[in-house]
């Protein structure tokens, strides 16, 4: 597979942001992904919880972050990837298999989310972006997500 065939970018409203696709530790995460970029599921989406120094959340297609893909929840493919600065994760409900179409890109460390959360992606450009993405929780008049792309 081709290094551009393992990237999104996702075009948002304050500018570009370039996620390296990490198949290599989620790769039943990453295959979902990408089937939802391919149909357009990400278009549009806001990011709808959005902690000063935690993350940013995204991937509800209610924006409220109680919703998800037409598809089955997938099962978990935890592993000791680090929570850190860009990293991508899937978030879940209560049960460790509950990631559907929602997940965040850490601002700072949040290690005390290893293990527990799914990490499939890093950001590789486009981090100063996702800095400037209006805070809140629920976030009132939020940025989202105009296009994502793969390659």
């Amino acid at each position: 597979m081709t290094e551009a065939a393992d990237t999104m970018t996702l075009e948002t409203t304050k500018g570009p942001v370039v996620i390296k696709l990490r198949s290599d530790l989620a790769p039943n995460h990453v295959a979902h992904i990408k089937k939802l970029v391919s149909e357009g599921f990400y278009d549009g989406i806001v990011f709808h919880r959005v902690i000063d120094g935690f993350m940013a959340q995204t991937g509800c297609p209610r924006g409220t972050g109680t919703g998800g893909s037409q598809y089955p929840d997938l099962k978990a493919e935890f592993n000791s990837t680090p929570h850190v600065r860009g990293t991508c994760s899937m978030a879940r409900a209560q049960s460790p298999d509950s990631a559907n179409s929602q997940f965040f890109i850490c601002f700072d460390d949040a290690r005390f989310l290893d293990n527990k959360y799914t990490v499939w992606g890093e950001v590789i450009s486009g981090m100063e972006n996702v800095d400037k993405i209006k805070r809140g929780e629920p976030v009132k008049d939020p940025d989202k997500i105009v296009k994502a792309t793969l390659g």
